[in-house]
C-alpha cells in the first residue's frame, strides 16, 4: 500500500503542474475581456456626453438667434408651473372637453330612458286601447240588449195593464150578483189585482231607469 501511495502522488503532481499554464491562460484571457468592456463602456460613456453637449450648445445658439422666441418660451412654461393659471388652462381646454363629453354621455343615456320610456307607454295605450275595444263591444251588446229587454218590459206593462182592465170588469160583474160564491170570487181578483198592480209599477220603474241610462222606450 506504501508503494501504491507513492506512486500516485508524482502523477498528480504531473497533473498540477499541466494544469497551471491552463489557469493562467484562462486569466489573461478574462484580463483581456475585461479590458476591453472597460474601454467600450468609456468609449460609448464619452459618445453619450459628446451627444449631450451638443444639444445643449444647439440650444443655446438657438437661444441667441432667437431672443424673443426663447423668452417667450420661458414665460409660457412659468406660467404653466404656477398652480392658478394650470388650473384655469386645464377647466378650459382639456376640463371643458371632458364635461362636454360627459354631458354628451349623460345626454345619450337620458335619450335611451326617453325611449324606454315612450316604447312602455305604447305597450300600456295599446294595451289599454285593446280594453277600451273590448268593454265598447259589451257596452253595445249590453246597450242592444238593454234595448230589447226595455221593449219586453214595455209588452209587458202593456199585458198587465190589459189584464188589470179585465179584473176591474169582472170585478163590477160580481158585484152584481148576490151570494157568498159572489164574494168569494170578488176576494180572488181583488187579489189578484193587487199583485198585478204591483207587477206593474215595479216594471214602470224599470223603464225609468231605462230612460235615466239614455236607452230610448221604442
Amino acid at each position: 500500500m506504501a508503494e501504491t501511495a507513492s506512486s500516485e502522488q508524482p502523477k498528480k503532481q504531473e497533473q498540477q503542474a499541466s494544469s497551471i499554464p491552463s489557469i493562467a491562460e484562462d486569466v489573461r484571457r478574462t484580463v483581456s475581456e475585461f479590458g476591453l468592456s472597460v474601454r467600450d463602456l468609456v468609449f460609448q460613456y464619452r459618445s453619450y456626453e459628446d451627444a449631450f453637449f451638443q444639444k445643449i450648445n444647439d440650444k443655446l445658439i438657438r437661444v441667441r438667434e432667437h431672443p424673443a422666441a426663447a423668452v417667450g418660451f420661458a414665460l409660457s412654461a412659468a406660467f404653466l408651473l404656477v398652480p392658478g393659471p394650470r388650473k384655469f388652462l386645464f377647466r378650459h381646454t382639456l376640463g371643458r372637453l371632458q364635461s362636454e363629453e360627459a354631458r354628451f354621455v349623460r345626454a345619450e343615456k337620458n335619450v335611451k330612458e326617453l325611449g324606454l320610456s315612450v316604447d312602455l307607454m305604447k305597450k300600456e295605450s295599446k294595451k289599454l286601447l285593446e280594453r277600451a275595444a273590448l268593454a265598447e263591444e259589451e257596452m253595445l251588446r249590453g246597450y242592444a240588449g238593454l234595448k230589447h229587454a226595455g221593449r219586453q218590459i214595455q209588452h209587458r206593462v202593456m199585458s198587465v195593464c190589459g189584464v188589470e182592465a179585465q179584473a176591474a170588469d169582472l170585478m163590477d160583474m160580481l158585484r152584481e150578483i148576490p151570494g157568498r160564491e159572489a164574494l168569494k170570487l170578488r176576494a180572488e181578483i181583488a187579489s189578484m189585482t193587487s199583485l198585478l198592480k204591483q207587477q206593474r209599477i215595479t216594471l214602470d220603474k224599470r223603464i225609468m231607469k231605462f230612460s235615466e241610462l239614455g236607452v230610448p222606450e221604442k
